[in-house]
């Protein structure tokens, strides 16, 4: 079952920004996904999915 969490990167480490729940030395998979909540209103009226998609392109 997914846990979302959100975690800021620092030193080269991923730092959870609340308690996580794992075991020391457990592995699991983390797909990163940006915030794009900082660039609502300087596009106009753009929905969160165009916001993405246009993170995404400059990604590329």
């Amino acid at each position: 079952m997914p846990i979302v969490v959100e975690a800021v990167y620092e030193g080269g480490v991923f730092k959870p920004l609340k308690k996580v729940n794992l075991k020391d030395g457990q592995k699991v998979k983390i797909k990163i996904e940006l915030d794009v909540s900082k660039y609502y209103g300087v596009f106009g009226k753009a929905s969160a999915k165009e916001l993405k998609e246009l993170e995404e392109e400059v990604q590329m």
